[in-house]
């Protein structure tokens, strides 16, 4: 048994670089993104898709406290059968086995649970090829968005909330001695030690599109901060969440600790058990990411816990002018295809006066740059390979429909198109669909159509284009926003707009950075300032509210205060 003293101690180094990484918001990465063999080694990949394609078929070898049958649940977007089931556990019984778990987790100490944390985050990223197919084939990310994202980028959030939870968790010294001077007498003295003692069990509510990126900060947060943890994947997108239970599992047995400080909770779609667990009265953190409609419903009706949602919302580009019309083209083109803009981040609205905009290559109607913008989708998305690399699949029905409805619009100015893939013949994949709107056209633009869909907004100025993106994000929430100017003066009001939407703002993007990416340790996801997530990943608030400093005091012995002043 290695104590999580120990585990500590082995990656200390990487904690506090991480901590140190946080602390600056420089490019800093602790795991390659890249699933190259000079990097991974020769046999990573082979081994790692001979490990999920042994699973398929199978019954997920996991214990679950209070299981009931199975469930199979799980669809490939790319067409292939998966056919893993999985333990189904009794709700009530997994919120008794975590809190049977707590107290030996408690007492490990702040040091000790972010050693056995760090140590799991390491044997994850061993798995990644293992689990980049199981992410691919559950979402629909391409393969190397979803080693990229589901992997490395997703272990960097995790080590990023790891570092920040430990830090917040020590801020306040574990002992001190305490000595009140009195006139003509000794000192009152007192040893007071305090102890951070976790908030109670916590719910992770994985996602469709991201179970792994979005997942991690909330699991490992918690983790740190002293509390047991239900991951309840979305009935989608379990094996990548299950895998990572099952790491979780083994290292924390192996640490001296209960694995059920980790359980899997999946279900039937329509079964609920998201709801019942969210509220339990022991259950006293709720992460949540996908649609606004369960994440309100969880922030009125989870009232015993603090709940941390990331919902969508009405991401926004504002096009103004540009010294580089063909650089903010392909950005943009990229931006709206990537994943099948099936990301939280992915730009919906896209507002230009309609007296169009200056450039580097002259003047631009507003119709002249819809064309221009439709015409880069073409380009990117030209060749069929290229296009399935980067739009990969799309994940569900609803999705579909989305996209079927917007497609039909009249004033469509870019169509959505299928795309063959020749490795996977059954493969759903789409072009995006861009289509042009009125400012007067809200009941339109301020509805959320996640997915490849976007919408040309013709406003009449610059200017107005501003206020109605702080008017639909304060009412709507955003994760991203995005302005493209050559004046000064434009790019202070956008950002003045940005600070009153309470939205994250990038400024004229036309190089290899996206408004859709971010990264760990530099950029924030979410802002906690706009209804689209109550918190920022990651930040102090989104770790302070999993845990309580508690305190015990003492007087020190007479003997030992006459020793102290004797020496």
């Amino acid at each position: 048994m290695t104590t999580p003293t120990e585990l500590y101690e082995t990656h200390r180094e990487l904690l506090d670089r991480a901590i140190k990484a946080a602390r600056e918001r420089d490019y800093w990465s602790a795991f390659p993104e890249s699933p190259s063999k000079s990097v991974y080694g020769e046999e990573a990949a082979p081994a790692g898709e001979r490990a999920f394609t042994a699973l398929l078929g199978t019954t997920f070898p996991i214990d679950v406290p209070g299981a009931t049958g199975t469930v199979s649940t799980e669809r490939s977007p790319y067409g292939i059968e998966l056919g893993v089931s999985y333990p189904k556990a009794d709700p009530l019984a997994l919120v008794a086995a975590a809190r049977a778990a707590t107290p030996a987790w408690r007492a490990a100490g702040p040091e000790g649970r972010a050693g056995v944390a760090a140590e799991i985050i390491k044997r994850i990223n061993a798995r990644s090829f293992e689990l980049a197919h199981a992410v691919q084939h559950t979402t629909g990310q391409a393969f190397v968005m979803a080693f990229q994202a589901g992997g490395p980028h997703a272990q960097d959030r995790a080590l990023e909330a790891v570092a920040y939870a430990l830090a917040a968790s020590t801020r306040m010294p574990a002992d001190a001695g305490w000595a009140k001077p009195q006139r003509g007498a000794d000192p009152l003295r007192l040893e007071k030690t305090t102890t951070v003692v976790g908030r109670g069990v916590a719910l992770v509510i994985g996602c469709t599109t991201f179970p792994t990126w979005n997942s991690y900060p909330a699991l490992f947060a918690s983790l740190v901060t002293g509390n047991p943890v239900i991951v309840k994947p979305h009935p989608g997108a379990v094996l990548p969440l299950a895998i990572t239970v099952q790491i979780c599992r083994e290292v924390l047995a192996e640490a001296g600790q209960s694995p059920d400080l980790v359980t899997l909770a999946v279900e039937e779609p329509g079964d609920g058990i998201a709801a019942t667990l969210a509220t339990h009265p022991d259950v006293r953190i709720v992460d949540f990411t996908g649609s606004s409609e369960f994440g309100n419903w969880l922030e009125a009706n989870a009232s015993q816990a603090v709940v941390y949602t990331e919902k969508s919302g009405l991401n926004t580009v504002i096009v103004d002018s540009t010294d580089d019309y063909k650089g903010m083209l392909r950005n943009l083109s990229f931006s709206l295809s990537l994943y099948s803009g099936q990301m939280c981040t992915t730009p919906q609205n896209i507002m230009v006066s309609r007296d169009g905009i200056e450039t580097d290559a002259g003047h631009k109607s507003f119709d002249e740059f819809a064309a221009d913008l439709s015409g880069a989708l073409d380009k990117l998305l030209g060749d069929p390979k290229r296009a399935a690399g980067t739009l990969g699949a799309i994940v569900n029905d609803g999705v579909l429909g989305r996209l079927t409805e917007a497609g039909a619009s009249p004033s469509v100015v870019h169509p959505s198109a299928e795309v063959a893939d020749e490795q996977y013949p059954n493969a759903t994949i789409r072009t995006p669909v861009v289509a042009k709107l009125d400012a007067g056209d809200d009941k339109v633009y301020t509805r959320e159509w996640f997915g490849p869909v976007s919408f040309l907004i013709a406003t009449d100025s610059t200017a107005r284009s501003l206020e109605l993106f702080v008017e639909t994000v304060r009412a709507h929430g955003a994760l991203t926003a995005s302005v493209y100017s050559t004046s000064p003066d434009v790019l202070e009001a956008a950002r003045e707009a940005a600070l009153d939407a309470g939205v994250h703002l990038s400024e004229n993007l036309t190089g290899g950075v996206f408004v859709n990416q971010t990264a760990a340790f530099s950029d924030l996801h979410g802002t906690g300032a706009n209804p689209a997530a109550t918190a920022s990943l990651t930040d102090d608030y989104y770790v302070t509210g999993r845990f309580f400093a508690l305190q015990s005091r003492h007087h020190v012995p007479a003997a030992e205060t006459a020793e102290a002043a004797n020496a």
